[in-house]
C-alpha cells in the first residue's frame, strides 16, 4: 500500500530536519507556516512565517551543539489535510540530556505545510530543560 501523500511530505521534512537541510524543508512550507511550540521557555510561543520557524529550528541546534535529534516513529493522516506524527527526540544542553516521545499535528493546504502543533509527553521536563 502506497504512503498517503502527505504522510510523504511530512516524512519528507523529517528527513529534511534530520539532515540540516534547511533549504528541502523551507520547500515544504507555505510563507505564512506557523510553528506551535508549548510550554514556557525560551522555545515556547507561536512562531509565525517560515524564516522565524527555521530560526527557531537554527536555535535549537545552536542550544544543543548539534546534539538534537528525532527519530520518527509513526504518520497517521486523515485525509483531510491533516497528519499527526509521533517521534522520539533526544539532544544535550548544558549538563543535561533529555530523551522525549513526542509529536506534532500538521495542516496540509496544497501540498505545504501550514501548521505545525508540537506536543510533548512531559511539559516540565520539556520546560526544564530549554530553561
Amino acid at each position: 500500500m502506497a504512503e498517503h501523500p502527505d504522510c510523504a511530505l511530512v516524512r519528507r521534512g523529517y528527513e529534511a530536519f534530520s539532515n540540516g537541510d534547511m533549504d528541502t524543508l523551507s520547500s515544504l512550507m507555505t510563507s505564512d507556516v506557523t510553528h506551535h511550540v508549548p510550554g514556557d521557555h525560551m522555545l515556547s510561543g507561536h512562531h509565525k512565517g517560515r524564516e522565524a520557524v527555521l530560526q527557531m529550528y537554527r536555535r535549537i541546534a545552536e542550544e544543543t551543539n548539534g546534539t538534537f535529534r528525532v527519530e520518527l516513529e509513526h504518520l497517521f493522516a486523515d485525509g483531510r489535510g491533516h497528519v499527526m506524527s509521533v517521534h522520539r527526540s533526544y539532544a544535550d544542553r548544558k549538563d543535561r540530556g533529555v530523551e522525549m516521545p513526542g509529536g506534532l499535528i500538521f495542516t496540509i493546504v496544497g501540498g505545504k505545510i501550514t501548521d505545525l502543533d508540537e506536543c510533548v509527553e512531559d511539559i516540565d521536563v520539556e520546560n526544564d530543560f530549554w530553561r
